[in-house]
């Protein structure tokens, strides 16, 4: 929360000068920023930073706008940034709603302005470091080592036979997903291959999948929960944003969910050569697909150890709404197939987000020593002096 509150500071101040810019008062246009952060997480803070703004700075807008770009900068590379372009672009339609929009062309271009150097920031996000690449053989012992560790696997979710189907990563095929749907299955869950061979990331298979979708959701009679490991959650995305009346929620391990026409990657080469051709040349429109964030429930599973794929582009904006959840979990990202941790929030996350029900950590049991979260909260109760378990409850 910390760097959300150094950024929401000064984004609050340029967002309430954006409303009286247009004949709001100080007043209105505070009002209708609150407005907009109604889904956010962090709303009640924000709601403080908003009310904080006490004069009236539209003639600085443009000094307001070059420091929160700055702090962005600072802050580096964010898929949330995307909701600070929503809330940007909400005022001003709502503003400009009904009138001669030859009239709002300065307020535009602010939005505009702003928009364009987000996606220079976001572009920025380098390659996985050179040991995270190497620490990628660690692999082998994952999959190695699940055999003897899938056995003390707790299952304490019930599926109640809710479907499931399951997209491997790029160069794998349903053998990929075997432990994660063997798991599943154990559950009580209904899981579905994908069937289609070796995953090679084209667009030609989305027809297929629209098909094998319609005809589980024909079959069930309800919606299907969609789980995509790393190129397989590329599909699920494109697939949730194409069907929303059909996806009950995504589920995505290391997959590079935006940004991809930038990213980054050790394995780029190799994907053109398989391909024949450059990937912004044949793809630029099944890529494009990825951007907008589908209308269903999305959980992200990650790595900051990720040898493949920069982890920033596996995450999705979790302050647009309050049913997107970012989980890190250790592990390689060739492994995560084979990954305790990944298993156990799959089943979790599916559950909950089946039921509506609402996840605050990853496990309630011993499992949680298994992610980073359970860590990150133990350093801060090291550090304030605070018991670990008052910290995690």
């Amino acid at each position: 929360m910390e760097e959300t509150q150094i950024l929401y500071r000064i984004f609050s101040r340029l967002a309430v000068a954006l409303g009286v810019l247009n004949g709001l008062t100080l007043k209105e246009a505070k009002k209708l920023v609150r407005q907009q952060i109604k889904d956010h997480p962090f709303e009640k803070e924000i709601k403080v930073l908003i009310n904080a703004v006490d004069k009236d700075e539209h003639e600085n807008i443009e000094q307001l706008l070059d420091k929160t770009i700055l702090v962005c900068e600072e802050l580096g590379s964010n898929r949330n940034y995307i909701t600070l372009e929503t809330i940007l672009e909400q005022i001003a339609a709502t503003i400009s709603n009904g009138h001669n929009q030859e009239e709002y062309k300065y307020t535009n271009s602010i939005v505009e302005r702003f928009k364009k150097e987000i996606t220079l920031i976001n572009k920025k996000i380098p390659l996985p470091p050179l040991f995270n690449m190497f620490m990628e053989t660690r692999s082998l012992l994952e999959w190695s080592s699940i055999y003897c560790f899938y056995p003390f696997i707790p299952k304490r979710i019930k599926g109640n036979g809710k479907p499931v189907l399951l997209i491997p990563p790029y160069l794998g095929d349903d053998f990929s997903t075997s432990f994660v749907r063997k798991y599943l299955q154990s559950l009580g869950f209904t899981t579905y291959k994908w069937e289609l061979g070796f995953n090679m990331v084209k667009a030609h298979y989305i027809p297929r999948l629209e098909e094998k979708l319609h005809d589980i959701y024909q079959q069930h009679q309800e919606k299907v929960s969609i789980v995509g490991w790393s190129g397989g959650g590329i599909f699920a995305k494109i697939i949730a944003n194409r069907h929303p009346d059909q996806v009950e929620q995504i589920l995505t391990i290391g997959s590079p969910i935006w940004g991809v026409m930038d990213m980054k990657t050790p394995v780029y080469g190799l994907l053109e050569f398989f391909r024949g051709k450059s990937l912004k040349e044949r793809n630029e429109r099944f890529l494009a697909e990825l951007e907008p964030i589908p209308n269903v429930p999305v959980t992200c599973i990650y790595t900051k150890t990720d040898g493949l794929v920069p982890w920033k582009h596996c995450v999705e904006a979790a302050t647009s709404r309050k049913n997107i959840k970012n989980i890190e979990v250790f592990g390689s990202h060739s492994g995560m197939g084979a990954n305790v941790s990944v298993l156990l929030v799959t089943a979790n996350m599916l559950s909950a987000n089946i039921q509506g029900k609402k996840i605050r950590d990853v496990g309630s049991n011993i499992e949680r020593f298994l992610y980073p979260n359970f860590w990150n909260k133990a350093r801060k109760a090291f550090k304030t002096k605070k018991p670990i378990v008052q910290v995690i409850k």
